[in-house]
């Protein structure tokens, strides 16, 4: 015992003049100083010491190279023994501690071509152990029994099966056994769900290497080869989730249709991944290198990142892409999936080396909010630019009234998502343009502005009408379809009641317009002049009157039988108020028309009695094949 630590003090004198000196002199000149003060640091007794100490050093590292180059040389892995893994995990161990014990004292000539030795054989272990982590990783999944715990469907998803063994080591594993190498994910809609893709022995195996190879310095090369080899399980899985490896321009050139389907694999895929995937991974790794953090987040990085640059990719090419009004709902679903799933990259993805994911994923679900509020310029822009040219037929519905209106209900559906698109938006660009909105929300003031357009555009297609009755016609249809599309919607809340009261006196107003310019004219022949005419002339008076009555109804009744009013209660509304104003003025008329007996045999007069022109009038707006009236 004694003897022993004698050798450890004569190691660390060495190792302080080594360290000391500057050079082999000065060392020696130290070591010669501790000789005068000690003479157990003689040159004698130092020279001594390290011919044994070489001499220990060989011995054990030939003893070593024999056990060790047996493992390494073998044809069988060496973990399918438990014994030989166990022989061969102490040898490592004892290869480790010597490079560590004596590398201080490399120096020495004989120590330090011990150490290169020990050194080579150093490497040569750790090659054939990253073969040995490499199996255990790929044989361990197919150990499992991959179906228990999912059965699959004839669509080609898995659903999960409540019939699965609860047993700790295969619980929420996944794939088909039978047919692929790799345990892979399938589409499920439980996301309470913890995949252990190895089990827990082969884990526990996979550790003891880990910690070997970290303290021999090999800590990148382990864990790279375990990022290679679950980095291919993640691929699978999103390949049989249905999502393809597409560049940003394949998805770009992608037709519409195609890309709407791609966007509903990518929603399921993400989920899938953030939720699932990506935590069971990371739960996995930190098993695998528990007590070796900085590997452990290095593995998991490499392990997960082509699948999320691949999610993510596909994300950006939806955000960078075309602005058509179309795009709006699934762009909306993207960025909702997203923002639900932000929570999981904060989690997941919070570790140095996996920052630049997470926050490659926060600018590129703001560059998705950017994408929504270019959407709606785009219609704005659409409203604007679509010309007035050809007159709807009958002054009915114009396209553009129901194509806005039903988008506009239809994207209120997401009313919550798109106020924060909105409320994220730097400024209100429209607030100046929108009277009264100044407390309002960003979004109410968006759909203010878009309505103040629609109404303008509606307003410059009215003036192709040349009767300015049809002008009034076809802007009351447009203007009661706006504020009934608005009442019975989200729509009425971001807009208000004012905006409502407003609008729908502005349909009145188109009313009481059509009225004046349509029927003045027949009920002003329906006055009688004021002072005494000549009986002859009242006579004749009365005859021409009636005469133009007869004219300006018909010509009334003919033109407007085609126009159309797309609104039942509109309709009847309208004709109510057509026949209050008139019924009654030609009834009076009629009257003192045939109390004058100079006129003679009154039927040769008067074409219409009051059930006729109460008729006539209740067959207006019936309109015609495809004069708009539809009210979809």
């Amino acid at each position: 015992m004694a003897e022993n630590g004698e050798e450890k003090l004569l190691a660390v004198a060495r190792h302080i003049a080594k360290t000391l000196g500057h050079n082999d002199n000065m060392a020696d000149d130290i070591l010669q100083i501790f000789s005068n003060f000690d003479g157990r640091f003689s040159r004698e007794k130092m020279a001594d010491e390290d011919r044994r100490n070489s001499a220990a050093l060989e011995l054990t590292l030939k003893s070593l190279e024999r056990q060790i180059s047996q493992y390494v040389a073998a044809d069988q892995p060496i973990w399918s023994d438990s014994a030989d893994s166990a022989a061969f995990l102490d040898a490592i161990d004892d290869l480790i501690a010597i490079i560590r014990d004596w590398t201080p004292m490399a120096g020495d000539k004989s120590v330090g071509a011990c150490l290169v030795r020990a050194e080579d054989l150093m490497q040569q272990t750790m090659f054939r152990l990253e073969d040995e982590f490499r199996t255990l990783v790929e044989r361990g999944g197919e150990s499992l029994e991959l179906s228990r715990a999912f059965r699959s469907e004839s669509n080609g998803n898995l659903s999960f099966d409540s019939g699965a063994e609860d047993d700790e080591d295969e619980e929420g594993v996944i794939g088909d056994g039978e047919e692929q190498q790799i345990p892979t994910a399938q589409p499920i809609t439980d996301y309470d769900i913890v995949i252990d893709a190895l089990p827990s022995g082969t884990i526990n195996d996979l550790h003891e290497i880990a910690k070997r190879m970290v303290a021999a310095g090999f800590g990148k090369e382990c864990s790279h080869v375990y990022s290679s080899c679950r980095r291919e399980f993640l691929e699978e899985s999103l390949s049989r989730l249905g999502l393809q490896k597409l560049s940003i321009d394949e998805v770009q050139k992608m037709p519409w249709q195609d890309l709407e389907d791609e966007i509903e694999r990518w929603i399921k895929a993400a989920n899938v991944s953030l939720r699932i995937l990506f935590p069971s991974e990371r739960r996995l790794v930190d098993r695998v290198f528990y007590g070796l953090s900085s590997a452990a987040d290095l593995s998991f990085m490499e392990v997960c990142r082509g699948s999320t640059i691949q999610i993510l990719n596909f994300t950006d090419a939806v955000a960078i892409g075309s602005r058509s009004p179309e795009r709006l709902f699934k762009v909306l679903d993207v960025f909702e999936t997203m923002r639900d799933l932000m929570p999981e990259f904060d989690s997941v993805f919070s570790n140095q080396y996996c920052l630049f994911l997470r926050n490659e994923a926060i600018a590129i679900w703001k560059r998705l909010g950017e994408a929504i509020r270019g959407i709606f310029m785009e219609l704005e822009n659409l409203i604007s630019r679509d010309p007035a040219k050809t007159p709807v037929p009958g002054g009915g519905l114009h396209p553009i009234t129901r194509y806005v209106m039903n988008y506009l209900r239809a994207a209120c559906r997401s009313r919550q998502t798109l106020e924060q698109v909105f409320e994220d938006n730097a400024g209100v660009p429209h607030q100046s343009k929108v009277d009264g909105r100044a407390s309002s929300s960003s979004m109410s003031v968006q759909m203010a502005w878009i309505m103040e357009l629609l109404e303008s555009n509606l307003e410059a297609k009215s003036k192709i009408y040349r009767d300015s009755a049809l002008c009034y016609v076809f802007m009351m249809n447009n203007g009661r379809y706006i504020v009934q599309k608005v009442k019975d919607s989200e729509l009425g809340s971001l807009l208000g009641d004012d905006w409502i009261r407003k609008h729908s006196a502005k349909v009145r107003q188109y009313h009481v317009n059509y009225q004046r310019s349509s029927w003045n004219k027949v009920l002003g022949v329906l006055k009688l002049e004021s002072g005494s005419l000549a009986p002859n002339a009242a006579v004749k008076s009365m005859k021409e009157k009636l005469k133009l009555f007869n004219i300006y109804f018909d010509e009334i009744c003919k033109n407007q039988s085609n126009w159309v009013i797309f609104d039942e209660l509109l309709r009847d509304e309208l004709r109510i108020s057509l026949t209050k104003i008139l019924l009654p003025a030609y009834q009076s008329f009629v009257g003192r028309f045939q109390n004058v007996p100079e006129i003679g045999r009154h039927d040769k007069y008067i074409k219409y009695d009051s059930e006729d022109i109460e008729a006539r009038i209740n067959d207006l707006f019936q309109g015609s094949r495809g004069s708009g009236g539809g009210r979809k």
